[in-house]
């Protein structure tokens, strides 16, 4: 971030005195006391479950070049025992501390020369984030939002901690309620908006004009000249879509004739897969740190944002192969016998049905077991959803079943309705899954963990990982 805090202070609308340390550079932006950098901005950030102004003393305690708060955050004595206000460490006050930070970052992306990508969509947005970076990190420098910082507070948070020399930055945007797409669309601004694909997910909070209505917002925000790219896959999408943007680009999985394609050609190994893309006309293959069908749809999103901002094929080829995917989406290890899949950051009926299509193909003719959490925030829709995720469980021809969380029955009536013979069992923590594991006849195979953010899966990956795969180097130190 290159902005003084007199700038800070303009672009905020804040009320304070800066005194010597307006010409002060901060070296980021932070809302956490425990991992404040010495020299960042603090901001006194108020949520469900803590309230930043009670952790303003030990931001400054830690380093804080300043403080942005709603209120006082100190006593009399406390602003005397720190020097903090007028001649001492700033003390900048706002209305609304989330929304001065989005008028900062809002600020700060005007001030970039970069080519800002913004991205949205129901499922794959992170990863299709982090590869278009890794592409564009070929021809130049490239930003990104840390792993799935996307909502009002990381969206900013994440545009200010670029340097601003950058020639490229991708960002990408969550929505849960009907107005957060105005709000980080405005933000954000981008330069090329791509909007992946459609699916329930976080429905809870939106409204009646359905899910493809809100993300299309975002095509409201592109900057002048710039370009919309949106998946041609959705009807409900490209309906939302039209008439929303002048400049429109479509990308398909399913239309050949589409000006931009991809095609899954099949496996190069337990990890990587092969594409062929074609962009209008200029046809080629890539290999990319992940297999399946479904997956064709980010491979080609990604290569068709880096062709319209101008990269060549082959440096699009070269971006795809040195690229990785972000921990815990669809990661796979080969764990002595077992193909562990860890993808349990997040979790949605669209992703969901794709990663146990994704994860029955790796297992081919080995057991497959499926370590499943609730899919969190679809309100009305919840029964429904899972009920028709029981009968894609059985459609992967999975062998077990183990579920976290609630909705277990309707998932259960899914798999009542087909001709599943697999087993399936209900684990509330890693210790009883782990004794399960103890009890099951299968010792190698394929094993897929998925689940919304809530579940927590992460401590089934490690118990799993832990105790029941055989080692490397010292044979086996459980059984599944």
């Amino acid at each position: 971030m290159k902005l003084t805090l007199e700038q800070i202070q303009s672009a905020m609308g804040a009320v304070g005195f800066l005194g010597d340390a307006e010409g002060t550079v901060p070296v980021g932006v932070q809302t956490d006391s425990r991992v404040l950098k010495r020299g960042e901005l603090f901001f006194c950030i108020s949520g469900e479950r803590f309230d930043g102004h009670n952790f303003a003393k030990a931001a400054l305690e830690r380093g804080a070049c300043g403080i942005v708060a709603e209120r006082p955050p100190f006593s009399m004595e406390e602003m005397m025992e720190l020097e903090c206000g007028d001649g001492g460490v700033p003390l900048l006050m706002v209305q609304d501390c989330v929304e001065a930070l989005g008028k900062l970052g809002a600020f700060y992306r005007l001030q970039t020369k970069a080519i800002v990508t913004g991205i949205t969509g129901t499922a794959g947005k992170t990863t299709v984030k982090e590869l278009l970076a890794e592409v564009l990190s070929v021809r130049g420098e490239t930003a990104r939002n840390h792993l799935n910082l996307n909502n009002q507070i990381g969206l900013p948070v994440s545009m200010l901690a670029a340097s601003g020399d950058e020639k490229y930055w991708v960002m990408e945007a969550g929505i849960s309620q009907p107005h957060d797409m105005d709000e980080l669309g405005a933000i954000m601004r981008p330069d090329l908006a791509i909007i992946l694909n459609v699916g329930e997910g976080h429905t809870e909070g939106l409204g009646d004009k359905g899910v493809a209505y809100y993300k299309s917002q975002l095509l409201k925000y592109v900057q002048q000249g710039g370009v919309g790219l949106v998946s041609a896959d959705y009807p409900e999408l490209t309906e939302a879509c039209e008439g929303k943007f002048d400049e429109m680009r479509y990308f398909s999985i399913k239309d050949p004739e589409c000006a931009y394609y991809a095609e899954y050609i099949g496996a190069v190994s337990e990890v990587h897969g092969k594409y062929r893309v074609n962009l209008c006309g200029k046809e080629f293959e890539v290999t990319v740190p992940f297999r399946g069908e479904f997956a064709a749809e980010n491979v080609i999103a990604v290569a068709a944002a880096a062709d319209i901002i101008g990269l060549l094929s082959k440096e699009i080829i070269q971006g795809f192969a040195q690229a990785t995917l972000p921990e815990k989406r669809f990661n796979c290890s080969q764990r002595g016998n077992w193909l562990v899949i860890d993808d349990c950051y997040n979790s949605n009926p669209l992703s969901c049905a794709r990663a146990l299509e994704t994860a029955a193909e790796l297992a081919k003719d080995k057991p497959l077991v499926l370590v499943l959490g609730e899919m969190l925030e679809l309100g009305e829709q919840a029964y429904e959803a899972h009920r028709d995720l029981g009968k894609k469980i059985a459609e992967s021809n999975a062998d077990v079943v183990c579920w976290i969380g609630n909705n277990r029955n309707a998932v259960k009536d899914g798999l009542d309705e087909t001709d599943f013979t697999g087993e399936f069992h209900c684990v509330e923590t890693p210790q009883q899954f782990l004794n399960l594991c103890r009890t099951l006849c299968v010792d190698d195979g394929a094993i897929l963990f998925k689940g919304s953010r809530g579940n927590k899966l992460e401590r089934f990956v490690s118990v799993f990982c832990d105790n029941c795969c055989p080692s490397r180097t010292t044979g086996i130190t459980g059984a599944l």
